[in-house]
Protein backbone atom coordinates (compact mmCIF):
# COMPACT_ATOMS: atom_id res chain seq x y z
CA UNK A 1 0.00 0.00 0.00
CA UNK A 2 2.85 2.42 1.13
CA UNK A 3 4.11 2.06 -3.18
CA UNK A 4 0.60 2.76 -3.97
CA UNK A 5 0.14 6.11 -2.08
CA UNK A 6 3.87 7.43 -3.20
CA UNK A 7 2.90 6.93 -6.58
CA UNK A 8 -0.27 8.55 -5.85
CA UNK A 9 1.10 11.45 -4.55
CA UNK A 10 3.15 11.79 -7.36
CA UNK A 11 0.16 11.98 -9.70
CA UNK A 12 -1.62 14.68 -7.55
CA UNK A 13 1.62 16.73 -7.51
CA UNK A 14 1.53 16.61 -11.72
CA UNK A 15 -2.07 17.22 -12.27
CA UNK A 16 -1.80 20.03 -9.54
CA UNK A 17 1.03 21.84 -11.45
CA UNK A 18 -0.70 21.46 -14.84
CA UNK A 19 -3.72 23.16 -13.49
CA UNK A 20 -2.06 25.63 -11.56
CA UNK A 21 0.14 26.29 -15.16
CA UNK A 22 -3.27 26.89 -17.07
CA UNK A 23 -4.84 29.40 -14.52
CA UNK A 24 -1.75 30.99 -12.99
CA UNK A 25 -2.32 35.27 -13.90
CA UNK A 26 0.64 37.57 -14.77
CA UNK A 27 1.48 39.62 -11.65
CA UNK A 28 0.82 43.33 -12.06
CA UNK A 29 3.96 45.32 -13.60
CA UNK A 30 6.11 48.30 -12.00
CA UNK A 31 4.15 51.54 -12.78
CA UNK A 32 0.39 50.34 -12.57
CA UNK A 33 -1.92 51.89 -10.58
CA UNK A 34 -2.87 49.55 -7.92
CA UNK A 35 -6.39 47.57 -8.41
CA UNK A 36 -9.27 48.89 -6.14
CA UNK A 37 -10.94 46.33 -3.98
CA UNK A 38 -13.05 46.58 -1.11
CA UNK A 39 -13.15 43.19 1.00
CA UNK A 40 -14.32 41.77 4.26
CA UNK A 41 -11.22 41.14 6.98
CA UNK A 42 -11.23 39.77 10.41
CA UNK A 43 -12.03 42.21 12.31
CA UNK A 44 -15.74 42.42 10.59
CA UNK A 45 -14.98 45.42 8.84
CA UNK A 46 -14.50 45.98 4.61
CA UNK A 47 -11.44 47.79 3.54
CA UNK A 48 -10.64 49.72 0.47
CA UNK A 49 -7.83 51.41 -0.92
CA UNK A 50 -9.59 54.50 0.59
CA UNK A 51 -8.97 53.22 3.66
CA UNK A 52 -5.50 53.71 3.89
CA UNK A 53 -5.65 57.55 1.88
CA UNK A 54 -3.94 58.92 4.65
CA UNK A 55 -0.38 56.99 4.16
CA UNK A 56 2.22 57.54 2.60
CA UNK A 57 2.99 53.97 1.33
CA UNK A 58 0.80 50.77 0.97
CA UNK A 59 2.16 47.52 1.30
CA UNK A 60 -0.37 44.63 -0.41
CA UNK A 61 0.80 40.75 0.95
CA UNK A 62 -1.06 38.10 -0.56
CA UNK A 63 -0.68 35.64 1.72
CA UNK A 64 -2.96 32.56 3.84
CA UNK A 65 -3.40 30.43 6.42
CA UNK A 66 -2.13 26.80 5.06
CA UNK A 67 0.71 27.44 3.52
CA UNK A 68 4.44 26.40 5.73
CA UNK A 69 5.78 29.53 3.66
CA UNK A 70 3.20 31.93 4.23
CA UNK A 71 3.76 30.81 7.97
CA UNK A 72 7.23 31.07 8.24
CA UNK A 73 6.63 34.67 7.48
CA UNK A 74 4.07 35.82 9.67
CA UNK A 75 6.18 37.06 12.41
CA UNK A 76 8.50 39.49 10.07
CA UNK A 77 4.84 40.90 8.94
CA UNK A 78 3.80 41.54 12.60
CA UNK A 79 7.66 42.84 13.48
CA UNK A 80 7.65 45.54 10.00
CA UNK A 81 3.91 46.48 10.38
CA UNK A 82 4.99 47.55 14.30
CA UNK A 83 8.15 49.29 12.96
CA UNK A 84 6.39 51.50 10.16
CA UNK A 85 3.37 52.14 12.01
CA UNK A 86 4.40 55.32 12.64
CA UNK A 87 6.44 56.07 9.35
CA UNK A 88 3.05 56.52 7.56
CA UNK A 89 2.70 53.12 5.92
CA UNK A 90 0.12 51.11 6.28
CA UNK A 91 0.11 47.13 5.29
CA UNK A 92 -3.10 44.94 4.58
CA UNK A 93 -2.53 41.27 3.81
CA UNK A 94 -5.26 39.76 1.32
CA UNK A 95 -6.09 35.44 1.43
CA UNK A 96 -6.35 35.27 -2.43
CA UNK A 97 -7.49 31.35 -1.92
CA UNK A 98 -10.50 29.78 -2.47
CA UNK A 99 -10.84 27.02 0.51
CA UNK A 100 -12.66 24.45 -2.22
CA UNK A 101 -9.88 24.49 -4.34
CA UNK A 102 -7.90 23.28 -1.39
CA UNK A 103 -7.61 19.55 -1.00
CA UNK A 104 -6.87 18.32 2.51
CA UNK A 105 -3.62 16.91 1.37
CA UNK A 106 -2.42 20.27 0.98
CA UNK A 107 -3.32 21.35 4.95
CA UNK A 108 -0.08 18.99 6.21
CA UNK A 109 1.56 22.01 7.93
CA UNK A 110 -1.36 23.59 9.72
CA UNK A 111 -4.37 23.32 11.25
CA UNK A 112 -6.62 25.50 9.19
CA UNK A 113 -7.97 25.91 5.74
CA UNK A 114 -8.23 29.31 4.40
CA UNK A 115 -11.81 30.21 4.21
CA UNK A 116 -12.70 33.55 6.49
CA UNK A 117 -13.55 32.00 9.61
CA UNK A 118 -10.38 30.19 9.81
CA UNK A 119 -8.32 33.17 9.16
CA UNK A 120 -10.34 34.62 11.75
CA UNK A 121 -8.97 31.70 14.25
CA UNK A 122 -5.41 32.53 13.16
CA UNK A 123 -5.53 36.34 13.51
CA UNK A 124 -6.84 35.79 16.60
CA UNK A 125 -3.98 33.07 17.51
CA UNK A 126 -1.32 35.35 16.10
CA UNK A 127 -2.70 38.58 17.62
CA UNK A 128 -2.54 40.12 13.92
CA UNK A 129 -1.40 43.89 13.86
CA UNK A 130 -3.02 44.64 10.29
CA UNK A 131 -5.96 44.41 8.24
CA UNK A 132 -6.20 40.35 6.99
CA UNK A 133 -8.98 40.40 3.98
CA UNK A 134 -10.56 37.76 2.78
CA UNK A 135 -10.80 37.76 -1.17
CA UNK A 136 -11.79 33.84 -1.75
CA UNK A 137 -14.60 33.48 -3.47
CA UNK A 138 -14.44 36.01 -6.11
CA UNK A 139 -11.18 36.37 -6.36
CA UNK A 140 -11.12 39.16 -8.74
CA UNK A 141 -8.76 41.48 -6.66
CA UNK A 142 -6.29 38.29 -6.74
CA UNK A 143 -6.51 38.39 -10.34
CA UNK A 144 -6.16 41.87 -10.75
CA UNK A 145 -2.90 41.97 -8.94
CA UNK A 146 -1.55 38.79 -10.25
CA UNK A 147 0.48 36.88 -6.92
CA UNK A 148 2.40 34.44 -8.06
CA UNK A 149 3.23 32.62 -4.53
CA UNK A 150 2.22 33.15 -0.79
CA UNK A 151 3.35 35.11 0.74
CA UNK A 152 3.83 38.08 -2.57
CA UNK A 153 4.33 41.68 -1.72
CA UNK A 154 3.36 44.78 -3.65
CA UNK A 155 4.66 48.39 -2.73
CA UNK A 156 2.72 51.28 -3.41
CA UNK A 157 4.16 54.99 -3.37
CA UNK A 158 2.06 58.04 -2.39
CA UNK A 159 0.03 58.14 -5.80
CA UNK A 160 -0.72 54.37 -5.66
CA UNK A 161 1.79 53.45 -8.28
CA UNK A 162 3.64 49.89 -7.93
CA UNK A 163 7.24 50.45 -6.73
CA UNK A 164 8.75 46.93 -5.51
CA UNK A 165 6.89 43.55 -6.07
CA UNK A 166 8.40 40.05 -4.79
CA UNK A 167 9.60 38.55 -1.71
CA UNK A 168 9.93 39.89 2.04
CA UNK A 169 13.27 37.86 1.97
CA UNK A 170 15.34 35.53 0.52
CA UNK A 171 15.44 32.98 3.72
CA UNK A 172 12.02 31.18 4.58
CA UNK A 173 13.40 29.71 8.08
CA UNK A 174 11.91 31.80 10.94
CA UNK A 175 14.15 33.72 12.45
CA UNK A 176 16.84 33.91 9.63
CA UNK A 177 16.15 37.11 8.09
CA UNK A 178 14.04 40.16 8.93
CA UNK A 179 12.23 41.33 5.61
CA UNK A 180 15.07 43.07 4.02
CA UNK A 181 13.69 43.13 0.64
CA UNK A 182 10.69 44.92 1.57
CA UNK A 183 11.99 47.21 4.13
CA UNK A 184 14.77 48.13 1.87
CA UNK A 185 12.00 49.40 -0.58
CA UNK A 186 9.98 51.24 2.17
CA UNK A 187 12.91 52.93 3.37
CA UNK A 188 13.59 54.06 -0.06
CA UNK A 189 9.72 55.46 -0.79
CA UNK A 190 10.15 57.57 2.57
CA UNK A 191 12.71 58.75 1.47
CA UNK A 192 11.53 59.88 -1.94
CA UNK A 193 14.25 57.67 -3.83
CA UNK A 194 13.72 55.00 -6.30
CA UNK A 195 13.37 50.95 -5.46
CA UNK A 196 17.39 50.09 -6.10
CA UNK A 197 15.40 46.89 -6.89
CA UNK A 198 12.25 46.49 -8.20
CA UNK A 199 11.06 43.12 -8.82
CA UNK A 200 12.21 39.90 -7.16
CA UNK A 201 11.00 37.04 -7.40
CA UNK A 202 8.86 34.72 -4.63
CA UNK A 203 8.78 31.54 -2.99
CA UNK A 204 5.64 30.15 -1.88
CA UNK A 205 2.36 28.18 -1.97
CA UNK A 206 0.40 28.61 -5.22
CA UNK A 207 -2.28 30.54 -5.10
CA UNK A 208 -5.53 28.20 -4.85
CA UNK A 209 -7.78 29.60 -7.97
CA UNK A 210 -11.62 28.34 -8.07
CA UNK A 211 -11.10 26.66 -11.27
CA UNK A 212 -8.83 23.88 -9.40
CA UNK A 213 -11.66 22.92 -7.25
CA UNK A 214 -12.78 20.36 -10.32
CA UNK A 215 -9.30 19.00 -9.96
CA UNK A 216 -9.80 18.17 -6.10
CA UNK A 217 -13.25 16.54 -6.86
CA UNK A 218 -11.22 14.06 -9.11
CA UNK A 219 -8.58 13.24 -6.32
CA UNK A 220 -11.15 13.04 -3.56
CA UNK A 221 -12.74 10.23 -5.86
CA UNK A 222 -9.22 8.73 -5.68
CA UNK A 223 -8.74 8.81 -2.42
CA UNK A 224 -12.11 7.22 -2.01
CA UNK A 225 -10.65 4.63 -3.79
CA UNK A 226 -8.11 3.51 -1.77
CA UNK A 227 -8.18 0.39 0.15
CA UNK A 228 -9.23 -0.27 3.89
CA UNK A 229 -7.98 -2.88 5.91
CA UNK A 230 -9.60 -4.28 8.93
CA UNK A 231 -6.73 -6.84 11.14
CA UNK A 232 -6.78 -8.65 14.15
CA UNK A 233 -4.54 -7.67 16.55
CA UNK A 234 -3.98 -9.21 19.89
CA UNK A 235 -2.71 -7.69 23.67
CA UNK A 236 0.91 -7.46 22.88
CA UNK A 237 0.38 -5.91 20.28
CA UNK A 238 -1.83 -3.67 20.88
CA UNK A 239 1.21 -2.83 23.94
CA UNK A 240 3.47 -1.81 21.06
CA UNK A 241 1.23 0.30 18.95
CA UNK A 242 1.22 2.30 21.92
CA UNK A 243 4.91 2.70 23.17
CA UNK A 244 5.24 3.25 19.84
CA UNK A 245 9.15 2.95 19.80
CA UNK A 246 9.00 1.54 16.27
CA UNK A 247 7.59 4.09 13.88
CA UNK A 248 9.47 7.17 14.23
CA UNK A 249 6.34 8.98 13.93
CA UNK A 250 3.56 10.88 15.34
CA UNK A 251 0.76 8.11 16.40
CA UNK A 252 -2.94 9.30 16.61
CA UNK A 253 -4.86 6.00 17.64
CA UNK A 254 -8.73 6.29 18.44
CA UNK A 255 -10.79 3.40 20.32
CA UNK A 256 -13.75 3.01 18.93
CA UNK A 257 -16.76 0.51 18.00
CA UNK A 258 -20.16 0.29 15.75
CA UNK A 259 -22.19 0.49 18.74
CA UNK A 260 -20.89 4.02 20.07
CA UNK A 261 -22.44 6.45 18.30
CA UNK A 262 -20.05 9.32 19.40
CA UNK A 263 -17.57 6.90 17.72
CA UNK A 264 -19.44 6.75 14.53
CA UNK A 265 -20.36 10.46 14.23
CA UNK A 266 -16.47 11.57 14.98
CA UNK A 267 -14.66 9.20 12.72
CA UNK A 268 -15.01 11.13 9.74
CA UNK A 269 -12.95 13.94 10.97
CA UNK A 270 -10.52 11.33 12.01
CA UNK A 271 -10.50 10.78 8.17
CA UNK A 272 -9.93 14.56 7.81
CA UNK A 273 -7.13 14.55 9.72
CA UNK A 274 -5.60 11.31 8.72
CA UNK A 275 -5.85 12.83 4.79
CA UNK A 276 -4.11 16.25 6.62
CA UNK A 277 -1.06 14.89 7.87
CA UNK A 278 -0.60 11.00 6.45
CA UNK A 279 2.00 12.30 4.03
CA UNK A 280 4.21 13.68 6.91
CA UNK A 281 5.47 12.00 9.79
CA UNK A 282 2.48 11.16 11.12
CA UNK A 283 -0.06 8.25 11.05
CA UNK A 284 -3.63 7.48 12.67
CA UNK A 285 -4.44 4.13 14.32
CA UNK A 286 -8.32 2.94 14.58
CA UNK A 287 -8.85 0.31 17.05
CA UNK A 288 -12.56 -1.27 17.24
CA UNK A 289 -13.67 -2.73 20.27
CA UNK A 290 -16.45 -4.87 18.53
CA UNK A 291 -16.83 -8.52 19.38
CA UNK A 292 -14.44 -10.17 16.89
CA UNK A 293 -17.61 -12.18 15.23
CA UNK A 294 -18.50 -8.25 14.12
CA UNK A 295 -15.24 -7.60 12.33
CA UNK A 296 -17.56 -7.73 8.78
CA UNK A 297 -19.47 -4.76 10.45
CA UNK A 298 -16.80 -2.78 11.67
CA UNK A 299 -15.01 -3.60 8.39
CA UNK A 300 -18.12 -1.94 6.25
CA UNK A 301 -18.12 0.56 8.54
CA UNK A 302 -14.75 2.06 7.83
CA UNK A 303 -15.41 1.40 4.09
CA UNK A 304 -18.41 3.59 4.57
CA UNK A 305 -16.29 6.06 5.97
CA UNK A 306 -13.20 5.50 3.33
CA UNK A 307 -10.88 4.88 6.19
CA UNK A 308 -7.65 4.25 4.36
CA UNK A 309 -5.33 4.56 7.56
CA UNK A 310 -4.54 1.28 9.85
CA UNK A 311 -7.40 -0.68 11.22
CA UNK A 312 -7.26 -3.06 13.59
CA UNK A 313 -9.90 -5.28 15.43
CA UNK A 314 -9.22 -6.51 19.09
CA UNK A 315 -9.11 -10.24 19.25
CA UNK A 316 -9.02 -10.52 23.23
CA UNK A 317 -12.32 -10.93 25.37
CA UNK A 318 -11.11 -9.15 28.78
CA UNK A 319 -12.01 -5.42 27.88
CA UNK A 320 -10.25 -4.12 31.20
CA UNK A 321 -6.72 -5.92 30.44
CA UNK A 322 -7.02 -3.75 27.02
CA UNK A 323 -7.87 -0.68 28.73
CA UNK A 324 -4.46 -1.27 31.13
CA UNK A 325 -2.88 -1.80 27.98
CA UNK A 326 -4.18 1.44 26.12
CA UNK A 327 -3.95 3.96 29.19
CA UNK A 328 -4.05 3.45 33.21
CA UNK A 329 -5.59 6.88 33.16
CA UNK A 330 -8.80 5.94 30.84
CA UNK A 331 -11.73 4.86 32.93
CA UNK A 332 -13.10 2.71 29.96
CA UNK A 333 -16.03 5.00 28.02
CA UNK A 334 -15.63 5.22 24.13
CA UNK A 335 -14.49 6.82 22.39
CA UNK A 336 -11.26 7.58 23.65
CA UNK A 337 -7.84 9.18 21.27
CA UNK A 338 -4.35 9.63 22.45
CA UNK A 339 -2.06 11.35 20.52
CA UNK A 340 1.41 9.76 20.99
CA UNK A 341 4.82 11.06 20.44
CA UNK A 342 7.85 8.21 18.95
CA UNK A 343 9.48 8.52 22.86
CA UNK A 344 5.94 7.22 24.30
CA UNK A 345 4.86 10.73 25.67
CA UNK A 346 0.96 11.53 25.26
CA UNK A 347 0.56 14.34 23.43
CA UNK A 348 -3.22 14.95 23.58
CA UNK A 349 -5.47 12.36 25.45
CA UNK A 350 -9.34 12.36 25.60
CA UNK A 351 -12.11 10.40 26.75
CA UNK A 352 -15.22 11.06 24.69
CA UNK A 353 -15.67 12.82 21.62
CA UNK A 354 -12.42 15.02 20.25
CA UNK A 355 -12.30 18.73 19.67
CA UNK A 356 -10.67 18.92 16.36
CA UNK A 357 -9.19 22.28 16.24
CA UNK A 358 -7.35 21.16 19.33
CA UNK A 359 -6.43 18.27 18.11
CA UNK A 360 -4.77 19.37 14.79
CA UNK A 361 -2.96 21.94 16.94
CA UNK A 362 -1.19 19.12 19.11
CA UNK A 363 -0.08 17.57 15.78
CA UNK A 364 1.14 20.28 14.02
CA UNK A 365 2.32 22.35 16.39
CA UNK A 366 4.56 19.20 17.67
CA UNK A 367 8.59 19.22 17.08
CA UNK A 368 7.66 15.93 15.24
CA UNK A 369 4.83 17.94 12.39
CA UNK A 370 5.45 21.62 12.34
CA UNK A 371 3.91 24.24 10.56
CA UNK A 372 7.58 24.56 8.26
CA UNK A 373 9.81 22.95 6.26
Amino acid sequence: MHLYRVLFVLFAVFELHKSQAQTDPAPLSIGSAAPTFNLPATDGKMYSLASFATKKILVVIFSCNHCPTAQAYEDRIIGLTKDYSSKSVAVVVISPNNPDAINLGELGYTDLSDGLDDMKIRAKDKHFNFPYLYDGDLQRVSLAYGPIATPHVFVFDDQRKLRYTGRLDESEKPGTANAEDLRAAMDALLNNKPVEKAVTKTFGCSIKWKSKGDYNKQLYKKWAALPVDLEVIDLNSIKKIVSNKESGKLRLINIWATWCAPCVQEMPEFVIIDRMYRERDFEFVSISLDDLEKKDKALQKLKKLEASNRNYIYSGKNKYQFIEAIDPKWQGALPYTLLIDPSGNILYGRQGPIDPLLLKKAIVDSKYIGRYY
